[in-house]
Order: C-alpha cells, then sequence, then structure tokens
C-alpha cells in the first residue's frame, strides 16, 4: 500500500512539475540577452566615465562605441546638470571661506567651452563624442556665437565677482575667434571679465597642459593670487602656476591632453 502512495505521489509530482513549467510565459532567448547586453553597457559606461572625471583612463580619441546612448542620456538629463550643480556649490563654499584683499589681486581662472559655455547642441549633430572631432564644422558652430550658458556656472560668475575676484578666462580657442567668443559670452549673460586670454602665433602646436600652465604663470608673476581654477578637462586644471583649489567639471564626450 504504502509503495503503490509512493509511486502515485512521484507520478502526480511529475505531472504537476511539467504542467507548471510549460505553462510558464518565456521571454525569447534574444530578448533575455538584448537586455543583459544593454545592462552591462550601462554598467561598464558609468565605469567608463567615472575613469575618465577622475584622469584614470588618461588620454582617450573618443568614447566608447558601446557609450553613446550612455553618454548622450546623461548629458542631457538630469545628472550632467546635478554633476556641474554639485561642482559650482563646492567651488563657492571654497571662495567663501577666502579673504579677499584690497589689492584687486585675487583671482579665479575659468576655462570656457563647456565650463562657462555648453555646447551640446554642436555636439548632439556630432555623436556625443563618438564621431573624429572636426575643426572646420567647429569653427562654423563658434561663429555662431550661440552656446549657452551652462546655469551653474553663470551662477558661480556672478558670485565670484560681487565677492571681489577677478575673473580670468583661459581659452584654447585661437586669437582670431577673440570677437566671436565675447560676443557669444555676453549673449550667454558673462559680463566684466578681467581678461580673455586665447591662443596667439606663439601658442600654436602647444599641449592645452602647457599653454595654459604658462598663462596661469604670467597671471602669477603680475601678482596675482590664482585662488581657484575651473575647467572640464585636467588638462586645464594641472601642470605649475596652479591654483590653491581646482574644481573639474564632468565632460565624458571629449579629451583635451
Amino acid at each position: 500500500m504504502a509503495f503503490r502512495r509512493l509511486f502515485f505521489f512521484v507520478l502526480l509530482s511529475v505531472f504537476i512539475s511539467t504542467t507548471f513549467s510549460q505553462s510558464l510565459i518565456r521571454l525569447p532567448t534574444s530578448l533575455r540577452k538584448s537586455r543583459v547586453e544593454a545592462h552591462d553597457d550601462d554598467l561598464y559606461c558609468d565605469s567608463w566615465r567615472l575613469s575618465v572625471e577622475t584622469n584614470n583612463a588618461g588620454g582617450w580619441t573618443s568614447i566608447p562605441s558601446q557609450c553613446r546612448l550612455f553618454v548622450q542620456d546623461y548629458m542631457t538629463g538630469k545628472r550632467y546638470a546635478s554633476d556641474s550643480e554639485i561642482v559650482a556649490n563646492y567651488s563657492l563654499s571654497f571662495a567663501s571661506s577666502v579673504e579677499i584683499a584690497a589689492d584687486g589681486t585675487d583671482a579665479w581662472v575659468f576655462d570656457i567651452d563647456e565650463t562657462l559655455l555648453s555646447n551640446l547642441r554642436y555636439y548632439e549633430l556630432h555623436g556625443f563624442g563618438s564621431e573624429t572631432f572636426d575643426e572646420k564644422s567647429w569653427d562654423e558652430w563658434v561663429e555662431l556665437a550661440e552656446a549657452p550658458a551652462l546655469p551653474a556656472s553663470l551662477n558661480l560668475y556672478n558670485q565670484l565677482k560681487k565677492m571681489g575676484f577677478k575673473i580670468f578666462l583661459l581659452t584654447g580657442r585661437n586669437e582670431n575667434q577673440r570677437n566671436v567668443t565675447a560676443k557669444n559670452l555676453l549673449f550667454a549673460g558673462f559680463t566684466n571679465w578681467e581678461r580673455l586670454i586665447l591662443r596667439g602665433p606663439s601658442d600654436q602646436g602647444k599641449l592645452a597642459i602647457s599653454y595654459k600652465s604658462e598663462k596661469r604663470s604670467e597671471l602669477v608673476n603680475e601678482g596675482y593670487r590664482i585662488h581657484g581654477s575651473s575647467g572640464d578637462q585636467w588638462s586645464h586644471l594641472l601642470g605649475f602656476a596652479l591654483a590653491h583649489r581646482s574644481f573639474k567639471l564632468p565632460n565624458p564626450m571629449y579629451f583635451i591632453g
């Protein structure tokens, strides 16, 4: 009798197991795989972006092919704006701790592109950094003088002026773009900077880290105290004649050495 009950139980278990498994909704293998791959790409790209922002990635020429949508979502979503605002808040906190002297030599140095001005409209048309840089199309974009301000940077800029800092704008743009750059800055709401510094003939071919270090050194030799420096590239912040504090803004779209 016990054997019959055991045999019946085994048959019933097999039947239930088979019937239940056949009644489950099964996703196609390809769909399950694509979702896993998408998750893996996001995970990789987020880690890659961290390596870029912390300078662990070193020099790189374009974003990884699987990260184009990730970078697009980051740059056009809330995270980029939030990250930029956090950087501005820390910058302002530091600036508030500086005792401004009456001699007018307390300085703050800003880069321009992706620091004060956003060129997102240009990079939307050029793969968010997935395409090889094209100088001709870039120069055409610069000539439009329509790049808007990064809101957090504009607020920081205005607060620093109120505190009494002398504002120096140090950009990798060329001297022949001075007028259109000044026009764009005014269009975006930036006013009353102390000096706009661009690459002259003798600066052509220099790495950004060398060029910007030399220009900061000139300011120091003039007697300015560079308390803060803001830029979206490590080459804007490293080298020599460094600021007392440097603040790196996010930019996973391109690298400048």
